[in-house]
C-alpha cells in the first residue's frame, strides 16, 4: 500500500493526491451522477459556471468557467469507489488549484481535522460532522437510478422524529453511496420496520419515465420537473399519515419545482434543499430505501432477459444494451431503459 501511495504522490498534484488518497482510504461507493451533482453544487455556490457533463470512457467530463478562465475537468469513478480527478486540461495553474481546493474541501470534509470544519451534535446525539441540525420531526427525500440507463427512477421519502432518529443511527444508517448492495438489502427492511407508517417509495418504471419525460419536454420542462413530481408525490404520501412542517432533500433544482406540486394539493411546508443532504439521517434513510428498490429492479431485469444488466451508463451498459436489442429488438429499450440518454444512440450505432 505504501508503494501505491508513493507512486500516486509522485505522479499527480498534491490537491489531486489528497482527493485520491481520501477516497481510497474511505472506500466510498459513489455514483457518477451524484459525484457530478456534488461538484456542481459546490462550485456554483462559489460563482463558477458549470456545463452539463459528457460521458467519456470510464468516467465523465465537464467544463468549469469563471472570469474569463475555464478548464475541462475529467472525473473517473472506479468500481471500488475510488475517484480520480484529472486536471490535465486546465491551462491556468492557479485556476486549477482553486478548483481542486474547493473540491478537496467538499469531498474530504468528513475529516474532522479539515480547516474550517466544526463538529456538532444533532438532537439525536449523533455527531453530524458540522452539517446543520434542522431538528425533528422532518421528512427526508432522495432518489436512485437518475444516472443509470437501465431500471426505474426511484424516489423515497422517510419521516423521522427524535425517537426514530436514534434507532436509525444505532442501526448504522448512512448515505446509500457509502454502502454496498449487501448492506443496503440488509438494513432497508429494518428502516421500514423502524419508520413503519412514515415512509414512501415511488417507482417510475422505464416505460412511465420515458412517457413522462417526453410529455414534460413538450411542455418546455426538464428532468428537474420530473424529479420534483416524484419527490412531491413521496412527500404527499407521507403527509397523509404523518405531520411535519419541514422537508429536506438534495439540491437538484429550484425549490419551487417541488413546492408548486405540493401547493397544488394545499400543502404548505418549509423545503430545505442543500448539497450533500444525505448527511441528514432522514435523507440517508430515504437514500437506502430508494437504492434497495432500484437494485431489486435491476436484478429482476437481469433475470427477465437472462443478461447481466449493469448499473450506470458506461461500456458494460452499452454491451448489455446491444445484447438486449439483438434478442428482443430496439423497442425493448423503451421498456427497460431511459431512452433519452446518449447511451441509446451508442447502443444502436454499435449494432
Amino acid at each position: 500500500m505504501y508503494q501505491v501511495f508513493l507512486f500516486a504522490y509522485l505522479m499527480i498534484s498534491k490537491a489531486e493526491f489528497r482527493i485520491w488518497s481520501w477516497c481510497l482510504i474511505s472506500g466510498k461507493i459513489t455514483e457518477p451522477d451524484k459525484v457530478f451533482e456534488t461538484a456542481k453544487c459546490v462550485l456554483e455556490d462559489k460563482g463558477y459556471r458549470i456545463s452539463d457533463y459528457r460521458e467519456i470512457p470510464y468516467g465523465f467530463q465537464f467544463r468549469i468557467s469563471h472570469d474569463g478562465k475555464n478548464g475541462l475537468l475529467r472525473v473517473y469513478v472506479k468500481k471500488n469507489g475510488m475517484i480520480n480527478y484529472d486536471f490535465s486540461q486546465f491551462r491556468d495553474k492557479s485556476f486549477k488549484d482553486t478548483i481542486a481546493g474547493a473540491l478537496d474541501i467538499k469531498i474530504a470534509g468528513n475529516d474532522k481535522k479539515s480547516p474550517g470544519f466544526s463538529c456538532q451534535k444533532d438532537k439525536a446525539g449523533r455527531n453530524n460532522g458540522g452539517f446543520p441540525d434542522y431538528g425533528y420531526p422532518i421528512i427526508g427525500t432522495d432518489e436512485s437510478g437518475k444516472g443509470d440507463y437501465f431500471g426505474p427512477l426511484v424516489i423515497a421519502g422517510v419521516f423521522v422524529d427524535e425517537v426514530t432518529a436514534k434507532k436509525l443511527f444505532s442501526l448504522g444508517v448512512t448515505d446509500s453511496k457509502l454502502l454496498d448492495d449487501y448492506k443496503i438489502r440488509k438494513i432497508a427492511p429494518e428502516i421500514r420496520e423502524i419508520c413503519r407508517d412514515g415512509y414512501s417509495v415511488i417507482e417510475i418504471s422505464p416505460q412511465t419515465y420515458n412517457r413522462l419525460y417526453d410529455q414534460f419536454r413538450k411542455e418546455g420542462k426538464n428532468l428537474n420537473h420530473l424529479l420534483a413530481w416524484g419527490h412531491a408525490k413521496a412527500i404527499e404520501e407521507i403527509l397523509g399519515k404523518k405531520d411535519s412542517k419541514r422537508v429536506i432533500s438534495d439540491k437538484f433544482g429550484n425549490e419551487r419545482y417541488i413546492l408548486s406540486k405540493l401547493q397544488e394539493k394545499g400543502r404548505k411546508i418549509e423545503l430545505i434543499q442543500v448539497c450533500k443532504a444525505e448527511q441528514n439521517i432522514a435523507v440517508a434513510a430515504a437514500s437506502v430505501l430508494a437504492r434497495e428498490r432500484f437494485i431489486k429492479k435491476i436484478d429482476q431485469l437481469s433475470a427477465l432477459y437472462n443478461i447481466n444488466i449493469p448499473k450506470g451508463a458506461g461500456p458494460g451498459v452499452i454491451k448489455a444494451g446491444k445484447q438486449l436489442v439483438s434478442l428482443k429488438g430496439k423497442d425493448e429499450l423503451k421498456k427497460s431503459g431511459k431512452v433519452h440518454f446518449k447511451t441509446t444512440e451508442k447502443i444502436l450505432n454499435q449494432l
